[in-house]
């Protein structure tokens, strides 16, 4: 058995992907299909954390300006409405893209590895890759013990 890749949370072999973690998982190569890289959701700050507080806050301001005039009041929700946008423009930027490779294996979809981190989330495609291209250039399992 040929090992293309290995670290703490992911071991690629000529024969099975491993996943360890949080979430582990064996998948054996021959059983994987339609691989493929696709981007997932980053983890953080959702929009409605930045969203709701902000209306709420335009509400409240609203509310207490009105006895002011109507122009106040439009100008107000105006500044705080760009302001909350603007904050969450920047949290959404700050935020590390997050990379998952992901699978069919034995008809279902499953997600084979998720990183943050391009440079070894690329390191595990191209050892998954390598194990496919084996695997597919060797005879079937039947053939390989005459063969030996």
């Amino acid at each position: 058995m040929r090992i293309y890749y290995r670290a703490p949370d992911v071991v690629v072999t000529s024969e099975l992907f491993v996943r360890h973690g949080p979430s582990p998982g064996r998948f054996a190569i021959h059983d994987l299909r339609d691989v493929g890289i696709s981007p997932a959701v980053p983890e953080g700050v959702r929009p409605g954390a930045v969203v709701l507080p902000a209306a709420a806050a335009v509400l409240v301001a609203a509310a207490v300006i009105s006895v002011a005039g109507g122009v106040l009041v439009a100008l107000a929700i105006a500044v705080l409405a760009g302001a909350a946008g603007l904050v969450y423009a920047m949290v959404c930027q700050h935020r590390p893209r997050r990379w998952e490779l992901r699978a069919t294996c034995r008809g279902r979809e499953v997600m084979l590895y998720a990183s943050t981190d391009a440079r070894v989330f690329h390191q595990v495609g191209r050892a998954l890759l390598r194990a496919i291209e084996a695997e597919r250039e060797s005879p079937p399992y039947a053939d390989r013990a005459a063969a030996a």
